[in-house]
């Protein structure tokens, strides 16, 4: 156990799952009460020829899922806040919709988390930060972390991805690489290049603040058991939150302008 320890390489950037690391070219990550239905998911993407998410190669002794390792780089950089950035984003994720057609929307166990009060249309991600996006050249390749991963729908899962890549946030809780940047313009060419529906459009935002108010119920009931949610919570998550739906409140006919 020993020898496998020293190769084993502790991965960063995520807030929810401790433990993730990497071995050769694989990722070891602790299983999950979702691991079933995330690597069931992972292996129709597979049989669907969706190439931008890894691949389940199975479990160790230790009880962890073993996915393959998708090499680039994650998180905010001078490549990822780029128009061209956002929109391969954008293009990834509606891949990644159209992939999980005839996925079953029942039968499996997910993650909990807030939600569209609307039907669910597609397996979303949920969870599509820039820490979850590998880069590749500049070029965003394939989406990880699928921990959060659940029936919803398209315009949800666009919600939450913009939340972070418009992002849909007060100014102060921005990386600084986007605290300046263009919100409005930005929403608009994601909503282009993933396709998003005119009727969709209209509803974007309204759909953000219900977002932010369930996510804050959310956050504030996991922190209350304990562990990461607690550490988040702790760290501001729930203000953050807060912030973000004023500034959206504040910004919301300008932005709307924008959309349609």
């Amino acid at each position: 156990m020993f020898a496998t320890l020293l190769h084993e390489i502790p991965l960063q950037g995520g807030d929810v799952t401790d433990g993730v690391v990497r071995v050769g070219d694989t990722v070891r990550r602790p299983a999950g009460q979702s691991t079933p239905a995330v690597h069931a998911l992972l292996r129709h993407l597979e049989a669907a020829g969706f190439t931008g998410a890894p691949r389940v190669v199975g479990m160790d002794s230790l009880g962890r899922e073993i996915l393959t390792f998708v090499p680039g780089s994650a998180g905010v950089s001078v490549a990822s806040v780029t128009g061209e950035a956002l929109a391969g984003v954008a293009g990834l994720l509606r891949g990644f919709h159209d992939a999980t057609a005839g996925f079953p929307l029942v039968g499996h166990q997910w993650a909990s988390g807030s939600n569209d009060d609307a039907p669910p249309q597609v397996i979303g991600h949920c969870d599509l930060t820039p820490d979850n996006v590998v880069f590749r050249d500049g070029v965003p390749l394939a989406m990880i972390d699928f921990d959060l991963a659940r029936p919803t729908t398209r315009l949800f899962d666009v919600v939450t991805t913009l939340r972070h890549w418009a992002p849909i946030a007060d100014p102060v809780d921005r990386h600084p690489l986007l605290r300046d940047v263009p919100v409005g313009e930005r929403l608009r060419l994601f909503c282009d290049e993933y396709g998003v529906p005119p009727r969709d459009r209209r509803r974007l935002l309204e759909l953000a603040r219900l977002r932010f108010h369930r996510s804050y119920e959310v956050m504030r009931a996991r922190a209350a058991t304990g562990g990461n949610w607690a550490r988040m919570w702790a760290g501001g998550a729930g203000e953050r939150i807060r912030r973000a739906s004023a500034w959206l409140d504040a910004h919301e006919d300008r932005l709307h302008g924008h959309l349609v």
